[in-house]
C-alpha cells in the first residue's frame, strides 16, 4: 500500500545515515553482493551505484533528504490486509568446541555430506524459483536425505564433524540461528556459516513444547525453553528429533571480530540493522522501515534495516527476524524477541514495485 516517509514512526530521528551508507555498501566494487545475487532488480541496483557514487566523492546530501527525493514509501500488508505482522530475534552464538572428541566436547557439527544431492526446481520450472529439491541416491532412486533422528544416529559413521561442541541444546540453537562462532582449546575462534540443509522441513520445538501443554506461548522462549531441557535432560533427545530439519555448516576465520556472519545476501551481517525477511517477497539489500519493540525494555524500535538475511521460518509479507548481534546479550534479546511489527519498504522511484509486495 503506497505510503509516505512522514507516515514513517521516528523517521525525523531516525537512523537514515548508517542505512544509506550500508545500503551502499552493498554493491561495493563493480556491483558487489546486490549484482552477484540473482533476481536483483535493475532499479535497486542502480539506486544503490548512485548512492555509492556519490558517498565517494563525497557530495551526497544528508541521507534524510536523498532518500526522499529518490524513492517512494510502500507498507506491506498481510495477505488478509492486516497491517500488523510479527518480529523475531535471531543472533550469533558463540560457543565452546573442540577438533577431537573428549568427555566435554562431544556433540557433532558437520560439514555438508558428500552424497547430499541439492536440485534446483526453477531451471525446469520457472514458477518454483528460490525452490529446492534434496536428497541422496539410493541406487538410481532419489530418496529423501536423513532427517534428524536418523541422521543423529548415522552421521558419525558418514562424516568428519567440523568440530565438537559442548552443549547439545547450544548445537541446536546453532543451527536454528544458521552460523556460531566456536573457540577452540587453543583460544582460536572459527566462525561456522551457513552451507546447507538436509531438506526436511522446519518444526519449533517451542511450538512442539505449547502443543503438549508444557509451556505457554509467553514461555516458549529459549530461556523457557533451556529450563524445560534442564528439568527433563532424559527428553531433549526426542524434543530435538521433533524437528526433522538439519543445518550442514562450512568454517571460516574469524578475521575481524567486529563484523557479523555472512548472510544469504553475501555481506557481514550488522547487528541492530540487518533483517531476515521471506526472499520470495523482499528482494534482497531492500531498504526497510520497521515499527516493532524492545522485549526487555519495551522501548519502541523504530528504525531503517536492510534485508540481507532469510531463514526457513521466515514466511509471509509482515514477517521478520531481527539480527541483535553476537554474543550472550544479544542471544537474550533474540531468545525472547516475539515482538508485534509494521513494515515498510523503502523503493527507489520509477522502479517497478516487486510483484510480490504489492
Amino acid at each position: 500500500m503506497k505510503s509516505s516517509f512522514d507516515q514513517l514512526p521516528g523517521w525525523a530521528t531516525g537512523n537514515q545515515d548508517l542505512v544509506l551508507k550500508a545500503f551502499a555498501a552493498q554493491c561495493d566494487n563493480n556491483g558487489g553482493a546486490l549484482a552477484k545475487k540473482s533476481g536483483t532488480p535493475s532499479g535497486l541496483l542502480k539506486a544503490c551505484g548512485a548512492v555509492q557514487e556519490r558517498l565517494a566523492k563525497g557530495d551526497l546530501p544528508p541521507a534524510q533528504f536523498w532518500l526522499e527525493a529518490n524513492f517512494d514509501v510502500w507498507q506491506f500488508q498481510k495477505e488478509d490486509g492486516g497491517k500488523t505482522g510479527l518480529m523475531t530475534g535471531y543472533f550469533e552464538p558463540e560457543l565452546n568446541g573442540s577438533r577431537t572428541k573428549d568427555v566435554r566436547h562431544n556433540v557433532p557439527l558437520y560439514g555438508v555430506p558428500s552424497d547430499l544431492i541439492t536440485v534446483k526446481l526453477d531451471s525446469l520450472y520457472p514458477e518454483l524459483k528460490h525452490m529446492r529439491l534434496r536428497g541422496r541416491l539410493q541406487g538410481n532412486t532419489l530418496v529423501p536425505f536423513f532427517d534428524r533422528a536418523s541422521w543423529d544416529k548415522v552421521g558419525p559413521q558418514r562424516e568428519k564433524p567440523i568440530v565438537w561442541v559442548n552443549d547439545k541444546l547450544d548445537a541446536f540453537l546453532l543451527q536454528v540461528q544458521g552460523s556460531g562462532r566456536v573457540e577452540l582449546p587453543d583460544g582460536k575462534v572459527v566462525r561456522l556459516s551457513y552451507a546447507d540443509q538436509n531438506g526436511q522441513p522446519y518444526k519449533s520445538i517451542g511450538k512442539v513444547l505449547v502443543d503438549r501443554g508444557e509451556l505457554t506461548v509467553d514461555n516458549a522462549t529459549v530461556p523457557g525453553i533451556r529450563d524445560w531441557a534442564n528439568r527433563h535432560p532424559d527428553q531433549l533427545d526426542s524434543l530435538l528429533a521433533e524437528n526433522p530439519s538439519v543445518v550442514f555448516f562450512k568454517e571460516s576465520e574469524v578475521k575481524n571480530p567486529a563484523l557479523g556472519p555472512t548472510g544469504a545476501l553475501g555481506v557481514p551481517l550488522t547487528g541492530g540493522l540487518s533483517l531476515a525477511i521471506d526472499r520470495s517477497i523482499v528482494p534482497y539489500g531492500s531498504m526497510l522501515w520497521i515499527e516493532s519493540s524492545n522485549p526487555q525494555s519495551g522501548k519502541p524500535i523504530t528504525q531503517g534495516a536492510l534485508a540481507q538475511d532469510t531463514g526457513g521460518a521466515i514466511r509471509g509479507r509482515v514477517r521478520a527476524d531481527y539480527f541483535w548481534g553476537t554474543g550472550k546479550k544479544a542471544g537474550e534479546l533474540a531468545g525472547i524477541t516475539r515482538q508485534p511489527l509494521k513494515m515498510w519498504l523503502i523503493w527507489p522511484k520509477d522502479t517497478p514495485l516487486p510483484e510480490s509486495a504489492n
